[in-house]
Formats: structure tokens, sequence, C-alpha cells
């Protein structure tokens, strides 16, 4: 059983308990820092972001089916207070547990229902490239995404597709997707995609970039459609991660690359996941 099969599993059998991210790590044998960056790869949410989605999302389902005592709900989510619970309710769906209650629905609540991870844990793993690589700067659109929607993502690649090939100072024809720090205490995360640029060069001035500094990557390929690419994150950091002979380097330590032969329009062509590592 995977790093991160085992996480959920525990999480699905106590995400009523007063469960946190000490708990999970210690249960599972893995380190608090590692967990925390394991997870959102894995899953697009963190530790907190999925507890938190699951307790409210059973707590609205209750209420939809009428719970008569709305403080009990929140008791049991993990809330010691009414308001706490409301607050918490409303932040994540946009309406109070009276009003689910009283309309006794659940529709287009932005539910948080359990992970399955089967598909994710079938992904057979060939054994990565260990490369050294240069310091790199990316340049791109970049946005910001809550841990449970991403699904402007393809979008975003679109909109960066007619700069590719027409900026002064690109190199090479390869594109890259960086994904910023995730943190357990603020839900979301930065998700760039862009080129490689010189280090002189003018940006477009709707463009971010970041400076990923020279380091050690473990390069996965990934094989099939771009739509299943979540898979094999799931596998590096369920699988491979945790068996590793490395230390996973800090700081913009996670690019997904997509070789000049790879088609957006297809979704076919050179996939790799570039793991940072420091040996």
């Amino acid at each position: 059983m995977s790093a991160i099969v085992r996480a959920l599993w525990y999480i699905e059998s106590r995400f009523r308990e007063d469960l946190c991210l000490e708990d999970l790590a210690a249960a599972t044998g893995l380190s608090r820092f590692y967990l925390s960056r394991m997870f959102p790869m894995a899953t697009g949410l963190t530790v907190s972001g999925y507890l938190r989605g699951r307790r409210l999302t059973e707590a609205a389902k209750s209420l939809a089916d009428g719970a008569p005592d709305i403080l009990s709900v929140a008791l049991e989510a993990g809330y010691s207070s009414h308001e706490a619970f409301t607050r918490a309710f409303r932040d994540h769906f946009g309406l109070t547990p009276e009003e689910v209650r009283r309309r006794r629905s659940i529709e287009n609540l932005d539910l948080v229902e359990a992970i399955r991870m089967e598909a994710a844990t079938k992904v057979t793993l060939d054994p990565p490239r260990i490369e050294r690589h240069g310091a790199l700067r990316i340049a791109g659109l970049s946005e910001r995404y809550g841990m449970a929607g991403a699904a402007g993502i393809p979008d975003q690649w679109q909109k960066l597709a007619p700069y590719i090939g027409n900026i002064d100072g690109m190199v090479g024809g390869a594109t890259y997707g960086v994904v910023g720090a995730f943190s357990d205490d603020v839900q979301g995360y930065d998700y760039l995609t862009g080129v490689e640029m010189r280090p002189d060069a003018d940006l477009p001035p709707e463009f971010a970039s970041v400076a990923i500094p020279a380091r050690t990557w473990a390069k996965f390929t990934h094989k099939g459609h771009v739509s299943t690419i979540s898979a094999t994150c799931a596998a590096i950091y369920g699988d491979w991660h945790p068996r590793m002979e490395f230390e996973t380097g800090e700081n913009y330590s996670f690019l997904e690359y997509y070789g000049p032969d790879f088609n957006p329009k297809t979704g076919y062509g050179t996939m790799e996941i570039w793991v940072g590592v420091t040996n």
C-alpha cells in the first residue's frame, strides 16, 4: 500500500476525531515535512484542507437530511461552538448551515468527497534519470488556485500558447509548469505556465518569473495523455519518494516539463516530472 493510500485510509477512518498533521505523520511513518509536501502534490489538497473539507461535507449532508440540532452537527464535525462552525461552513460553501438545512439539498455545494486512489497506485514508474541542471529562469502566466479547484489550468496553458516562440529571449522550445510551495496553513498554491528565458531578457508586463536554482533533479517520464499526469505524480510521491535515497529540495522543487514535441491540442508528446533532490 502506497504512502498516499495509507494516509487517505487513516484520514477516512478518523476524520471526525481531533486529528492533526503530527498524528497522521506518526501513523504513516512519514515526516511532517514530507507529508505536507507529498499529500497536496498527489491529491490537490493540503492535509488540513482535506480534513476540513471532509468534515464540512459530511456536516452539509446531515443538515440537508434535516438534522434538528445544528450544534450537535458542529460538535460532530470537530467545532467547539455554533459560531465557529457557521463561520467555517460559510467560508467553504458560501451558505450558512441554516440555509442548507432549510433548502434540504447539497446541490451545487463544493463538496470534498473521499478520494479514491486506486487508479494512481496502478501506475508503474520507470526509474528516474538523476541529472544535475543549471539555474533556470522560468517566466510566463501565473495564477492562484484553491486546493480544491484547479479546473482553470488547461485554460491557463491556452493563454500561454500565443507567446511560445514569439518572445525575444526565449531559450529552447520546451515549456514548464511550475508549482509554488504548498503550506498546510495557506489553502492554495501558485501555478506558473511558462518558458525558459535568458537572465537579461525583458518580459511582457503580464508575465511573472521565478528563479529555479541549480540543483540535481530526479526526472520521471509521464506516459500517456496529459490529463492523467496527476496519476504519475501520485505514484512518485506515494511510492518512489518515501523509499528514495535522497532528501527533497525546497523552493520550487517540483516542475512539469513539456518537450518541444509536446502537442497541446492532442495532449501527447514528451512530458516529465522533475523532483528536486539533494544528495
